[in-house]
C-alpha cells in the first residue's frame, strides 16, 4: 500500500483508430483544396455499364441479313452529400486552459472520426443504395453471405469492389478461409477489399433501414470507395473566444467535413447469422 499524498496527474493513455475501418486501406483519401468539394460532389460513373459480345455473321432469320445490333448504354450520373463529423468539450475555464481543451477535442475527434463516419454511411449512403439480398427463408451463413455479395458485384460491376462488414462479424470472416489478409490489408479470395468497421455496428439494413435481429447482421457490398476530407478544424482558436459569458464555461470543438463517393451509386445487402 503506498504511503499517504497527492495523485499526481499522468498523461492520458494514447488511443489508435482501427487500422481497417473506412479511412484505412480499402478507400481512396483525398484531402481537398478546393473548398467546394465539401458542399457535395456530382460524377458521371465511369466502368459501370456492360460491355457486350457482338457476332459479326448477319442474322440469317432477317431478309436480306443484318448484322446484329450493338447495344448502347445511357451514362448514369451520381452525387455525394457532406457531412461534418464533430467533438465537442466543455469545462471550467479556470481550470482547463485552452491548449489541452484544443488537445481533448483533436485527439477525440482523431479516435472518434471513423466510427462516427461509418455510422453515418450505413445510414444514409449504404443502406438507401442498397439492393435487399436476403433469401425469403432469412439470414444465412457469412460465408453465404460473402458469395452472395461478391456474385452481385461481379455481375453488376465486374472489378474488385469493396466488402462492408461490422467489427462484430469480422472474426466469423476467418472461419472458411473467407478473408485473409493481403499487404496488411484484408481481402477476399476474389480480391475484393474488406472494410472493417466498428461504426457498420448501427446494423442497419433494407428497405426501411432498421437493426437486424439479435445475433444477425448486415453485410454491404459496394463499387469503390473514395472519401474527400478538410483538415481538422477547431473552433474558436483563441482563449478569449471559447469563454461564453453566459455559463462561465470553456466551449470548444473540432470538426471535419467529409464527401463519400461510391464509384456506381449502388450498394447490396445481406443479412447472415453471428452464431
Amino acid at each position: 500500500m503506498p504511503s499517504v499524498g497527492l495523485r499526481r496527474r499522468v498523461e492520458a493513455i494514447p488511443g489508435t483508430p482501427l487500422p481497417h475501418g473506412l479511412l484505412g486501406g480499402c478507400a481512396t483519401i483525398v484531402d481537398v483544396t478546393d473548398v467546394h468539394e465539401l458542399m457535395g460532389t456530382d460524377w458521371v460513373p465511369l466502368s459501370c455499364a456492360a460491355a457486350h459480345d457482338w457476332d459479326w455473321c448477319p442474322d440469317p432469320a432477317q431478309d436480306p441479313p443484318q448484322p446484329a445490333e450493338k447495344i448502347s448504354d445511357r451514362p448514369g450520373f451520381c452525387s455525394a452529400a457532406p457531412i461534418t463529423i464533430y467533438a465537442r468539450a466543455t469545462c471550467n475555464p479556470i481550470s482547463w486552459p485552452h491548449s489541452e481543451a484544443v488537445e481533448h477535442v483533436t485527439e477525440t475527434l482523431r479516435m472518434g472520426e471513423q466510427r462516427a463516419l461509418e455510422d453515418w454511411v450505413m445510414r444514409e449512403v449504404l443502406c438507401p443504395l442498397a439492393t435487399d439480398l436476403t433469401p425469403a427463408e432469412g439470414a444465412v451463413s457469412v460465408a453465404a453471405g460473402v458469395a452472395a455479395l461478391e456474385g452481385w458485384l461481379g455481375e453488376t460491376y465486374g472489378g474488385v469492389g469493396v466488402l462492408h462488414v461490422p467489427t462484430g462479424a469480422a472474426a466469423l470472416l476467418g472461419c472458411c478461409n473467407v478473408v485473409h489478409m493481403v499487404d496488411g490489408s484484408p481481402q477476399t479470395l476474389v480480391g475484393n477489399c474488406v472494410i472493417i468497421g466498428s461504426g457498420y455496428s448501427l446494423n442497419v439494413g433494407p428497405p426501411d433501414c432498421t437493426a437486424a435481429p439479435a445475433g444477425e447482421a448486415w453485410l454491404y457490398a459496394s463499387s469503390p470507395v473514395r472519401v474527400r476530407q478538410e483538415a481538422p478544424e477547431v473552433v474558436p482558436d483563441t482563449e478569449a473566444q471559447s469563454v461564453r459569458i453566459t455559463t462561465n464555461d470553456k466551449d470548444v470543438i473540432a470538426e471535419r467535413t467529409f464527401v463519400v463517393e461510391i464509384a456506381c451509386c449502388e450498394t447490396a445487402a445481406i443479412r447472415v447469422t453471428l452464431c
